[in-house]
């Protein structure tokens, strides 16, 4: 690639990542908003009985074929057979599992002693249905690294979501409220991505010749399995041993611990596959892009969770209000753990876009095998020890896909330790000084004791930015100049 070429192509990257993450910012801005407000009404038993409903609705969307449309993004050709194929195959594994879900639904329910999963996961097997009309329109104009169009259909069903949930929250629907929302919010979603992409074609059932798409999904299928039984082995554990008031605790702590991880980072690693499906022949260039997007992410990340950490309480109690008291303790240690878990899930689309996607499964193979383990031990000390499984068991998962990645993308970890410093030190001294104000915050309310720590650790972190991590705000720069040499 020529240097012309390389700039070109870094400036539509930056184009990209700005309309999938901001979008994504907004988004979630709008769907927060309505969430904080919703989990005011609701009561935490509420969200321990969707907690248990989602423990198999994410088992089973783990069938909905979304990890074939990877093939679409990486395939040097793209042909109307092959898309129609991909489009048979999620039309047939989101029928089956619909149809599944309402089968097992009474299972389910006996499993949990609570009736009413099986009323919940009938309704929620609806959302399958709207699958392929989401995964196919959007492979292919994520291909394109066309992000632009998604922005404003994830805007629109953001919206549908929140209004929804808002509407039923008032009405008082209880737990149907965390039901209606997702249900809107995809099917809006499914309706604007198919006409944004203007892909409207008839599946095809008939396979032949599309054996190298097999093998890569089989292999993405696999990775995602694995990932799920790392991910939901909690909720799993913890219903049959826990209450609902304690799972829903838990439950609730974990979403606000994986707010970075699991809504920020997702739309870059969508961006980052593309990007180095495109690149996979530059090795080099791959390590350095991996490095620096390691670099730019844990600058964020870092400031973040370490702050969750240290104000946990008084965060909870303004944000959730009084009654989420106790989740506070699982709050802090849930953040301590984040920053590996964010750094570890951005191994994943590189190593799986540069072909060798088989890494992918080596490394959710050992996450499956060692958060339910740790899932299983802390669950003896109720929600707070289920938070210790995380403290535990993150690290020691990063440092074996950290082992397993590094050569075949390029860089190695120390390259990757030089990437993270800047992050740590600032944050390391912002967290010495909020830390020596937390005594005095300690005899306030908490709304004035939340603004006191929150605008110190601001102020201290940019301070020691410009003191230890200076080159990077000319990343940000960087980045902006070439975000505005592009034209949209």
């Amino acid at each position: 690639m020529t240097e012309t070429g390389q700039k070109g192509f870094a400036a539509q990257i930056v184009s990209a990542i700005a309309w999938r993450s901001g979008s994504q910012m907004i988004a979630q801005l709008i769907m927060w908003a309505a969430t904080f407000f919703v989990i005011r009404i609701l009561d935490p038993k509420d969200y321990g009985l969707f907690a248990m409903t989602q423990s198999v609705l994410v088992f089973l969307s783990l069938l909905n074929g979304q990890e074939f449309t990877g093939a679409l993004v990486r395939a040097p050709e793209l042909t109307k057979t092959l898309i129609r194929q991909v489009f048979g195959v999620l039309l047939l594994m989101n029928g089956g599992i619909a149809v599944a879900q309402v089968l097992l639904a009474p299972l389910a329910a006996e499993y949990f002693h609570t009736p009413i999963v099986a009323q919940l996961l009938v309704v929620q097997a609806a959302l399958y249905l709207a699958t392929p009309f989401v995964s196919l329109p959007s492979s292919l104009l994520s291909r394109e690294l066309n992000y632009k169009v998604q922005a404003k259909v994830n805007l629109g069903s953001a919206l549908a979501g929140a209004a929804t949930s808002l509407g039923c929250a008032l009405a008082g629907f209880g737990v149907w409220t965390l039901v209606a929302a997702p249900m809107a919010a995809i099917w809006t979603r499914a309706i604007g991505m198919t006409i944004a992409a203007r892909v409207l074609v008839l599946p095809s059932f008939r396979l032949k010749g599309s054996g190298a798409i097999f093998a890569f999904g089989g292999a993405m299928l696999l990775s995602s399995l694995l990932w799920l039984i790392q991910t939901q082995s909690d909720v799993i554990i913890g219903g049959r041993s826990l209450d609902a008031h304690n799972l829903g605790l838990y439950a609730e702590a974990l979403f606000l611990a994986q707010i970075v991880t699991s809504k920020f980072v997702p739309p870059l690693n969508d961006v980052a596959f593309s990007a180095y499906a495109r690149m996979q022949a530059d090795r080099e260039t791959t390590g350095r892009a991996f490095e620096k997007s390691v670099r730019l992410i844990m600058f964020g990340a870092l400031p973040f969770y370490a702050g969750l950490a240290l104000v946990a309480w008084p965060f909870v109690d303004v944000v959730l209000g009084p009654k989420w008291d106790e989740a506070a303790p699982i709050v802090r240690l849930l953040a301590v753990a984040m920053p590996f878990l964010t750094m570890q899930v951005l191994f994943a689309p590189a190593t799986t876009a540069l072909g060798h996607p088989r890494l992918q499964v080596w490394s959710a193979g050992a996450g499956a095998a060692i958060m339910p383990l740790s899932f299983l031990i802390g669950v003896e000390w109720g929600p707070v020890g289920m938070a210790w499984s995380w403290v535990i068991g993150a690290p020691l998962h990063l440092a074996i896909t950290m082992a397993l990645g590094v050569r075949v993308i390029g860089t190695s970890a120390r390259g990757i330790g030089r990437a993270v410093l800047p992050a740590v030190l600032a944050t390391g001294g912002m967290v010495v000084v909020v830390m020596a104000a937390e005594p005095m915050a300690a005899h306030m309310a908490s709304l004035p004791a939340l603004a006191l720590l929150v605008t110190l650790g601001m102020a201290s972190y940019g301070a020691m930015v410009l003191l230890v991590a200076r080159p990077i705000i000319g990343e940000f720069v960087g980045l902006i100049k070439a975000r505005r040499g592009v034209a949209i």
